[in-house]
């Protein structure tokens, strides 16, 4: 949570409260967005438009998408991949076609060797750089663009300052380098064209350049943004739950601290 500073509010949390509340914010929130992050998958790897109007189309919508996902395959489906998302797993979007992490692990190893798992590398590693240098250059125009705008009374509040600013440069950023991560999980399951077959249609990729040749050629510019409309929503919720999270359990850790101190 970038510029937040957990004692503005003259809470007393030790170093490892803090960074305990922190690990367990990013766990229950990585929970409770995981659906988001399915649905935004499912239009990744879509080759069909998102769109109502084209009949081949298995998703269109994010409310659409939900529908169809817990009508084939129930709730527990907006959970697939998620043990390997909260280990921060390369293998995330492909595991999302199997049953479970082992079946997974083991028939990726199998058909294509220890290197399967690396597949998306390094679109992943070209992201790395220009993601975080505008997230930090973003933030700190934006941060000065607040401060310029807001009323000296409204300039108080630095958290909500920190928040705000925080998350328009994430979406910012996000938005720029989003197309990396569309090529990053095509990348990732390519092999797996069989358990892809129930989606729609598929494609082969040689690398990322030949990846993101066949998206423009086939899809257009737009087909590269496929799946941002709720990769923009799990960032915008997934940041006030990260908040509000880190909040509770500092506040729980102090209540605990204040009853252990009275016995």
């Amino acid at each position: 949570m970038v510029g937040y500073d957990p004692k503005a509010d003259g809470r007393n949390n030790s170093k490892f409260q803090v960074a305990a509340a922190g690990s367990m914010s990013g766990l229950v929130t990585r929970a409770l967005i995981s659906p988001l992050d399915i649905i935004k998958i499912r239009f990744q790897l879509q080759i069909e438009r998102l769109s109502r109007n084209d009949p081949s189309a298995k998703y269109h919508g994010i409310l659409q998408a939900t529908r169809q996902i817990l009508q084939e395959e129930g709730p527990t489906a907006f959970w697939k991949g998620h043990i390997p998302a909260q280990i921060l797993s390369v293998g995330y979007g492909a595991v999302q076609v199997y049953k479970t992490l082992r079946d997974a692990v083991v028939t990726m190893f199998r058909t294509e060797g220890p290197l399967v798992f690396y597949k998306g590398l390094s679109p992943t590693l070209i992201a790395i750089f220009p993601y975080a240098g505008l997230q930090f250059s973003c933030y700190s125009s934006l941060k000065r663009s607040y401060e310029w705008l807001m009323p000296a009374e409204g300039k108080k509040n630095e958290n909500l300052k920190n928040l705000l600013c925080g998350s328009g440069a994430g979406v910012i950023s996000k938005t720029v380098t989003y197309p990396l991560d569309l090529f990053k999980k095509r990348l990732q399951v390519g092999g797996f064209e069989h358990a892809r077959a129930a989606f729609g249609q598929v494609r082969s990729y040689r690398g990322l350049l030949d990846c993101a040749k066949q998206v423009l050629q086939e899809e257009g510019a737009l087909g590269c943004f496929k799946g941002l409309s709720p990769s923009l929503l799990k960032a915008a919720i997934s940041t006030g739950f990260m908040f509000f999270w880190y909040e509770l359990f500092c506040n729980i850790f102090l209540c605990m601290k204040k009853a252990d101190r009275q016995h």
